[in-house]
């Protein structure tokens, strides 16, 4: 079984983000879970000294209900009207007698005052049960005088939202560094294979003339001009050449032109089937040799190229390649390219695009991520895995727009 490519250590820390993005999302949750707990310890707190407050206001009024003394004043003064933040009703049969710290505005009817004030009781209801007051008639007995209805004053209701109002902006700011992360990330892989890119179109440059030069000679020689040698090696010159096109494209936003899709399959079919295993088949099936889509020739041979490499190091020594092309709905051309290979894991399907991922014992992990690139960057498409089987095959699939 193949084993994976170690990575350098630059590209190993990028495959290695999924365990950092857990570490980071772990600690976050214990941040989020501490600071959530804390405040609420705090609430909890104000909560009950709040409630004393005003258990102690209806403890006074009852007492002034109760009692004819100088010791009123005092109560009056120093507890009823001391309640600065915490809105209470006092409710006296059925019907409100006084508030405070209630916005009411005091230019409205007393109707449409008394409905708001109901409105106001109601909800103090749902949060708190209220304080029961009562006093002693003449004949000495025990009475309710009615209840007090409270709720958290402004100042608790804020500290119950802050941490949740903490939490969206560290929350919010998180995604927009993520975002970053992921941009330069991505900004900085795009500059490696561009400059990768370039400087291979530029080193084949010389070496490419060179072949074409000594063809040319070849092609003189009586002794081996009738041998079908110089033709075969002419093409291999001719797809070095497509190839540094091909690399000289990457980074520049290619020229999208009509082209027939059954046909330039088959330039790369025609091209790979010669250089292949004799037990590799090589099959294209479509409705219809005329269906036209936009696309960069060079750059979309290319992927159809390395699909097909890929499907061939599947196999091994023997296999079917079979390719596809169909016209879809909404102006869409599927090519559909299937192997009879070893097949991808489903673990490792939504990691094949990743770039340095590869099963094989050599390679950099950077054909898929780099047909990715082109289909999807370029010529506004998709690819991806259409299906895949263990000992089955795998099967990708191409969407471009028809012409």
């Amino acid at each position: 079984m193949a084993k994976k490519v170690p990575l350098p250590a630059s590209m190993d820390f990028y495959q290695d983000n999924t365990k950092l993005k857990w570490v980071i999302l772990v600690v976050s949750v214990l941040i989020s879970g501490g600071s959530i707990f804390y405040t609420n310890r705090l609430v909890n707190e104000l909560k009950d000294g709040e409630k004393q407050q005003v258990e102690l206001f209806s403890k006074a009024l009852e007492y002034t209900l109760n009692h004819d003394d100088d010791a009123i004043l005092f109560i009056t003064d120093e507890i009823l009207f001391k309640n600065k933040s915490i809105p209470v009703i006092w409710v006296n049969n059925q019907s409100v007698y006084q508030y405070v710290n209630v916005d009411i505005n005091p230019n409205l009817s007393e109707s449409e005052r008394n409905r708001l004030l109901e409105l106001e009781v109601e909800e103090m209801a749902e949060a708190f049960p209220p304080f029961e007051m009562s006093y002693i008639n003449e004949a000495g007995q025990t009475e309710n005088y009615g209840y007090v209805y409270y709720k958290n004053s402004f100042l608790l209701s804020q500290l119950i939202a802050f941490p949740y109002i903490q939490l969206s902006v560290l929350a919010i700011f998180g995604f927009i560094s993520y975002l970053a992360f992921n941009y330069s990330r991505t900004a900085e892989q795009n500059q490696v294979w561009v400059g990768l890119a370039k400087e291979t179109a530029h080193q084949l440059g010389t070496p490419l003339s060179s072949l074409m030069a000594w063809v040319e000679v070849l092609r003189e020689d009586p002794d081996i001009k009738n041998k079908g040698i110089v033709d075969e090696l002419d093409k291999d010159v001719r797809k070095l050449r497509v190839v540094t096109e091909r690399f000289s494209s990457i980074g520049s936003t290619p020229v999208l032109k009509d082209e027939n899709v059954y046909q330039l399959v088959n330039n790369v079919v025609g091209y790979l089937q010669p250089r292949v295993s004799s037990k590799i088949n090589f099959e294209v099936y479509t409705l219809s040799e005329s269906i036209m889509a936009r696309v960069h020739a060079p750059l979309f041979e290319w992927v159809v190229e390395n699909l097909c490499k890929n499907a061939v190091d599947a196999m091994g020594s023997s296999g079917t390649i079979a390719i596809k092309i169909l016209r879809g709905s909404d102006y869409k051309v599927f090519i559909d390219i299937s192997d009879t290979g070893k097949g991808i894991p489903k673990t490792m399907v939504p990691n094949v695009f990743r770039p340095g991922f590869t099963t094989k014992k050599r390679g950099w992990g950077l054909g898929l991520a780099l047909a990715q690139r082109i289909i999807e960057m370029y010529h506004e498409g998709k690819i991806f895995v259409k299906s895949s089987e263990e000992n089955m095959g795998t099967t990708f699939r191409i969407e471009l727009m028809s012409s």
